[in-house]
């Protein structure tokens, strides 16, 4: 489904003391671009809020006048989209995946679907900036908002969801829905991370993000090949070795070949020398199957 999103990234951010809550880093990216991250795939990207660095082109938008709430902000960012559906996030979810935002968006692929979908938590509570929204009854409903209250200014979230028929999506993880509202957010958001069920996922995820590079890691394989370079030739061999494994994929991608396929293939082929290089200094078969003299 072709869609268009627009992240909501204004707000004083009053129980942070008014830091610039987007620009927080939780695993060393920032808030905006982890959800940036979520929807890589979106025609068009709008956020709404002072303009910042991101990890990807974006195109930028504000209420009139600053600050006057979410309803003007996704007035704003929807004045600048295209698509017959729209995805909608707030800038502070960290830990948002992209299975969860193609299940908000399938949810609405059948014909006759409802005319939003949102993210319901584990606590029952729905979540209007997690969700996705067909375009056109969205305006329909902000410009009647506009006519009845003659302003959008500091209209609440609920004005809007209220007058549309919603459908609902449960958290698919129980951390999607998660915002950071306080700083005692942030330092759980930060803690979790590193947690050992976590920490290499979300490293592969953010390392990927910062190089630029979007490709399935075999996390398994490639931890098993380091190990038997490490064992089987030298420590320092490990990440000599992964490092190889990844320029060759990369010079196989470049003539042609899928990614995925290259790098897998990378890592068998190393990981096959380094067992039979581990092999000969155990003293186990020559090259032709017959035992070293």
């Amino acid at each position: 489904m072709s869609y268009d999103a627009i992240v909501l990234a204004g707000g004083a951010a009053q129980r942070l003391g008014g830091a610039d809550k987007p620009g927080l880093r939780v695993g060393g990216r920032t808030l905006l671009d982890r959800v940036l991250d979520a929807c890589p795939d979106a025609a068009a990207t709008v956020v709404v809020g002072g303009r910042r660095p991101t990890a990807r082109p974006v195109s930028w938008a504000l209420e009139s006048p600053p600050g006057a709430g979410p309803v003007a902000a996704l007035d704003a960012g929807l004045r600048c989209t295209t698509a017959d559906t729209v995805l909608v996030l707030s800038a502070d979810l960290p830990f948002l995946d992209r299975g969860t935002v193609r299940a908000l968006l399938d949810r609405l692929a059948p014909p006759g679907a409802a005319e939003g979908a949102l993210l319901r938590d584990r606590s029952g509570r729905d979540q209007p900036l997690v969700a996705a929204y067909r375009a056109e009854p969205l305006r329909r409903e902000i410009a009647l908002l506009a006519a009845e209250h003659g302003t959008l200014t500091g209209l609440p979230l609920r004005a809007l969801t209220a007058e549309l028929e919603l459908d609902h999506v449960t958290d698919t993880g129980p951390l999607a829905s998660f915002d950071c509202d306080t700083w005692d957010d942030l330092a759980s958001a930060r803690a979790t991370i590193r947690e050992h069920g976590n920490v290499l996922d979300q490293w592969i995820t953010a390392a990927k993000a910062e190089l630029g590079i979007d490709i399935d890691v075999d996390t398994k394989a490639l931890l098993d090949l380091a190990r038997d370079a490490a064992h089987g030739v030298a420590r320092p061999a490990a990440p000599l070795t992964t490092f190889l494994v990844g320029y060759a994929a990369a010079r196989a991608e470049a003539a042609g070949a899928d990614p995925a396929t290259a790098l897998a293939e990378a890592t068998r082929k190393a990981a096959a020398l380094a067992q039979r290089w581990a092999a000969e200094a155990g003293g186990g078969a020559g090259e032709n199957g017959a035992a070293p003299q």
